[in-house]
């Protein structure tokens, strides 16, 4: 979700020659009951048009315990979030995994 007073402050988009998708952008948003961190973000690698791996704090997961979460092919999981740099890592082992034919 991007909000008014929003400030992009990392985005980073590849398409692959095999037609892979890797996007990750971040926002600085105003500190919210949601967005607790002033933060919010979406990472995701594609490949064929799906998602294989996401990473976001979108509402509507809180069930989890927490907005932070990633999806793995079709299962959601939570994310325990601690900067922006630790999540741009998370999410790169990730993509490399899924590459390396670890994440099925």
């Amino acid at each position: 979700m991007i909000y008014p007073m929003s400030e992009e402050i990392f985005s980073h988009k590849e398409t692959r020659p095999n037609g892979d998708i890797i996007e990750c952008r971040i926002w600085k948003v105003p500190i919210s009951k949601h967005n607790p961190d002033g933060l919010d973000y979406s990472c995701v690698f594609i490949r064929g048009g799906k998602r294989l791996i996401g990473y976001d704090n979108s509402e509507g997961h809180e069930s989890k315990g927490t907005t932070h979460h990633k999806h793995v092919k079709d299962r959601i999981l939570s994310y325990e979030f601690e900067d922006i740099w630790k999540l741009i890592e998370d999410f790169d082992k990730d993509v490399e995994k899924i590459e390396n034919g670890l994440i099925q």
